[in-house]
């Protein structure tokens, strides 16, 4: 069981870490060389040209101006000094919400940590439950938690009262917040900028028609159905193969690139192999084998083009629809089509570049199907992750390596590595072995078939914080097998969980502890030094830059990885309002990791980063449905569900509720009866919790905002030609290069429709047609 010391030297191996990360970042930011690694967002807008410097060679590379090496800890200062609306124009409003979920906690835990240390740690000290206990392990950090109050003490009501004054001061906070967001967001949504995705609807699951075709049927439907506001359409292609073509050709391409760089610098005719990357098969000239390559699959790209545009097999019962006005858009969005409920499905269209366009090809009625096989699979790699996670486990402790590696009990045994043993190495076994965990969460996601990245993101987010619930919080708090926790779950009547949790809570406090320093402390440092795309860029430079353009088209301006460090936040928030009635001394270690995060990020949004840059999208709130946008890189975006990422008090508070309650045995405690009684009332308050959250989400708000913008767009812009500008705003982008030619919707109208479409005036006369083009642009 670790001690103080040993959390001591974790905390100091970990501090160093991060010290040294932030200094190799600090360094690294400097040089010349890595300039476009660490301000691309910089060079994306323009407003920062190379510092690269003529003069001696090596200026060129290094930073040689020692004075900067004294102030190489200036960004954080100046990461904190951006004031917010300009972040907001910078980054977004996306963004800066998610910046403002560390300062939430902050604003969160720091009171609860002075009042915990005030009040709870001189409770706690002063038992001495643990010292009289026969045949009990225990540590400092025990002594500090509530196991050294005994059974049916009266200093159990302090911890009791403080639960009522954690749980008001965070809906407080929380209220405030979340009135603050709101008014940031619709003083947003007032100044933004036109974007394709506010008039623009997707529409799924459209029914085959015998005599029209796909486009055509759409068409029809919605100039029927909204004959005052439908003003164009695009239909989906299947065209998956033809993007995986253009992929393909433009990785031929880059590989011809560098040997033609290589040719030109050394004159000599570079050679390669035939076989998987070049390691085997027979050898030819690079030049002439891949120019050869490019010139075969250039040929089945415009093979496949043709298929695509002309085969009406291509054409999935898809398409974007878009609207003459945001209100109209909204409207649509937000209604039932059709009086089947499962046809002519709508929702508002993600943002273009938001779109995954490979899930279009996957029929609607397998959607259900695939998600439901998503969530078996996840249910059983989620509890069954926990074998392999108890192994590392118990390699992660004293006892579990003394038996495994017998060999190594005397360097065990020295005092100085088995601090560092015991403060340090479980949290690094365990974040070491979930490293891989995200991706293969994305590739369920991606399996489950969601048309936009945005939707792929909030749903790997959501998957990993129920995989870290289960693995990291109850995994870690109630020890054995996978097979063993399961059976205990089962076997409990369900309100019975919570108290066998309960009973687990104190006992996991140091292993928290050492999972928050190494995931915390040095992980966010570690991302700090963006080593990835470093080293990319640099390979990149060397290999397959020729021009200023391949070399803007290298830089990679990055992203906060949203689904891994949204779970992330929203888990230290669980564990803080779990442990802070309980054992405090988490508390500090939670507040170190929100300040350093709060740095950290904000820097990257301000040089680097934004969330989701690279993908340009972000979340509404909750599940809000109006698009917003963001200024800078991240334009053109989406914000969801941001809100998702505030700490959840229903979740949290009733474990630290049924850890005291009496009295029954929970744990090592029993109150009287009449402090049961007394929790009962917060009970009720986390149940309601929702009532504390404004309502700023409604749909009669949605249409209000969209009837003021477009009211406030037809007085300073009338002539603006809207139908252009949507024109091909959701083509796909294998098609945007080329001038494909696409099929005619208008030519197989059916002679005595119910509605007169602009297809059958087109039919009738050529006068007609005039007409309409004129009506047409004269509504738009």
């Amino acid at each position: 069981m670790a001690s103080l010391q040993d959390i001591a030297t974790a905390a100091s191996i970990n501090l160093l870490s991060a010290f040294g990360f932030l200094m190799a970042f600090a360094i690294l930011r400097l040089q010349p060389f890595n300039d476009r690694v660490y301000f691309p967002k910089w060079y994306k807008k323009g407003i920062r040209s190379s510092p690269t410097r003529s003069g001696a060679s090596a200026s060129k590379f290094v930073n040689l101006d020692c004075r900067t090496y004294f102030t190489f800890l200036n960004w954080m200062p100046a990461a904190l000094r951006m004031p917010e609306p300009e972040l907001i124009d910078h980054a977004g409003l996306d963004s800066v919400a998610y910046i403002r979920i560390y300062l939430l906690g902050l604003r969160i835990f720091v009171p609860l940590a002075v009042m915990s240390f005030a009040v709870l740690v001189p409770v706690n000290w002063t038992g001495d439950t643990l010292e009289r206990s026969k045949d009990v392990n225990f540590s400092d950090i025990d002594k500090l938690s509530v196991s050294n109050v005994a059974d049916g003490s009266h200093r159990l009501w302090a911890h009791i009262i403080m639960s009522y004054v954690f749980s008001f001061w965070t809906f407080y906070v929380l209220y405030k917040e979340y009135g603050l967001l709101a008014t940031m967001r619709l003083d947003y949504l007032a100044s933004e900028h036109r974007r394709p995705d506010q008039f623009t609807v997707l529409v799924r699951n459209i029914p085959p028609d015998p005599d029209e075709s796909v486009s055509e049927h759409v068409q029809h439907f919605f100039r029927v159905n909204h004959p005052d506001h439908y003003l164009t359409h695009q239909i989906v292609y299947n065209a998956n193969k033809l993007a995986a073509l253009v992929a393909e050709k433009r990785n031929l391409q880059n590989w011809y690139t560098y040997y033609q760089n290589k040719y030109e610098r050394s004159s000599k005719r570079p050679m390669t192999k035939t076989g998987f990357m070049g390691l085997w098969g027979n050898k030819v000239d690079a030049v002439d084998y891949y120019t050869s390559e490019i010139q075969k699959l250039s040929e089945e790209e415009a093979a496949e083009r043709e298929r695509v545009s002309n085969d009406p097999d291509s054409i999935v019962p898809a398409a974007f629809v878009s609207f003459k006005s945001r209100w109209g858009a909204a409207v649509c969005a937000q209604t039932q089509q059709n009086r089947n409920p499962t046809l002519w499905l709508t929702e508002w269209a993600p943002e273009p570049r938001d779109v995954y366009w490979d899930n279009f090809a996957i029929p609607y009625f397998e959607l259900t199907i695939r998600r439901l096989i998503v969530a078996v699979a996840l249910f059983f790699l989620t509890f069954f992750f926990m074998i392999p996670i108890t192994f590392v486990q118990s390699l992660a402790n004293l006892e579990g390596i003394q038996k495994v590696f017998p060999f190594l009990k005397p360097l065990i045994e020295v005092e100085s590595v088995k601090s560092v043993l015991q403060g340090f190495l479980p949290g690094i076994a365990l974040k070491i072995f979930l490293a891989l965990l995200p991706r293969l969460l994305m590739t369920m996601s991606v399996l489950e078939g969601y048309p936009s990245l945005s939707a792929l993101d909030r749903r790997s987010a959501a998957k990993y914080h129920m995989f870290i619930l289960v693995n990291i919080f109850l995994g870690s708090i109630i020890t054995g097998s996978a097979l063993q926790q399961l059976k205990t779950f089962l076997e409990k009547p369900p309100t019975e969980i919570p108290e066998t949790i309960g009973e687990y809570i104190p006992m996991k406090a140091n292993f928290f502890i050492t999972y928050i320093m190494v995931d915390g402390w040095a992980g966010v440092a570690a991302e700090s030094l963006r080593l990835v795309p470093l080293v990319l860029f640099h390979l990149k430079n060397a290999f397959l830059v020729k021009t200023e353009q391949d070399r803007s088209e290298a830089m990679d301006p990055g992203c906060i990885d949203f689904p891994v460090n949204e779970p992330r936040i929203q888990l230290y928030m669980l564990l803080g309002l779990v442990y802070a009635p309980i054992t405090p001394l988490l508390l500090p270690f939670i507040i170190i990791f929100l300040a350093f995060a709060y740095v950290v990020f904000r820097n990257q949004v301000r040089e680097w980063s934004g969330i989701l840059a690279r993908r340009a999208q972000a979340y509404d709130y909750k599940s809000n449905n109006i698009p917003t946008s963001a200024a800078g890189v991240t334009e053109h975006k989406r914000d969801r569900q941001i809100l998702f990422c505030y700490p959840s008090p229903p979740c949290s508070h009733p474990l630290v509720l049924r850890f005291l309650q009496g009295p029954l045995r929970v744990g090592f405690h029993q109150i009287p009866p009449a402090g049961t009684g007394f929790l009962i009332p917060l009970l009720l308050i986390h149940q309601n919790s929702s009532l504390f959250v404004p309502d700023f989400e409604s749909k009669q708000q949605q249409t209000q905002e969209a009837m003021i913008k477009d009211t406030l767009e037809r007085a300073t812009e009338p002539n603006f030609n809207l139908k252009t500008y949507l024109k091909d705003a959701y083509m796909h982008p294998v098609f945007k290069s080329t001038d494909i030619e696409k099929p005619d919707p208008l030519v197989e109208e059916e002679d005595r429709p119910l509605v007169a479409t602009t297809r059958i005036a087109n039919k009738q006369s050529p006068s007609s047609s005039s007409a309409s083009s004129t009506s047409s642009r004269s509504h738009t």
